[in-house]
């Protein structure tokens, strides 16, 4: 559902373009004229802090610490008070995830300390913190209902990525075929 009203909204934002990118709360897409699987970019696509929390910060230092030691390309974190999520697309190698999820992470604990909740997206990952009781200011959404709905969204963009590459694939082997025949 996230992904075909994704599809539609860009095709109405960015018609008359050569790419798009949309994020949306729950999936992520993107089209371009040039390659971009399976390169890094960490420019800052969106950066959203909350409203000062009135805590010090060390919780979500240590949150976001422990997400960035953690492996994989989806990683949850948390303790009684703050809770983190980050992840890369799926076309990233597990070393320019890591190096992607450092700097999203680093961004978040300079640019976030002290804030309710905290989303740092990058053009290949994002790192997310939420505190307890805090509210994400999109339509009231309730910040922890909307945990429940990260393993839909990166199986979402781990779709997305196997489609992308499937295509590709599939275009070259047309291609290699394409040659022979002649």
């Amino acid at each position: 559902m996230c992904v075909a009203k994704a599809v539609s909204s860009i095709g109405q934002l960015c018609s008359q373009n050569c790419g798009g990118a949309l994020q949306l709360l729950g999936c992520f897409i993107k089209y371009d004229n040039t390659s971009f699987f399976g390169v890094e970019d960490k420019t800052c696509v969106l950066k959203k802090c909350g409203p000062s929390n009135g805590l010090d910060g060390d919780s979500m230092g240590r949150v976001l610490t422990s997400l960035n030691g953690a492996g994989g390309l989806y990683r949850v974190g948390g303790s009684s008070d703050v809770h983190g999520v980050a992840q890369c697309v799926g076309d990233l190698s597990m070393g320019q995830c890591q190096d992607c999820l450092s700097e999203a992470i680093g961004r978040l604990k300079s640019e976030c300390s002290g804030a309710a909740y905290g989303d740092m997206f990058l053009g290949k990952c994002y790192a997310r913190f939420v505190t307890s009781g805090a509210h994400f200011d999109t339509k009231s959404t309730h910040a922890s209902s909307h945990f429940e709905n990260e393993k839909t969204f990166a199986l979402i963009i781990g779709l997305l990525a196997g489609v992308a590459l499937l295509i590709i694939f599939l275009t070259f082997i047309r291609r290699i075929f394409g040659r022979n025949g002649k």
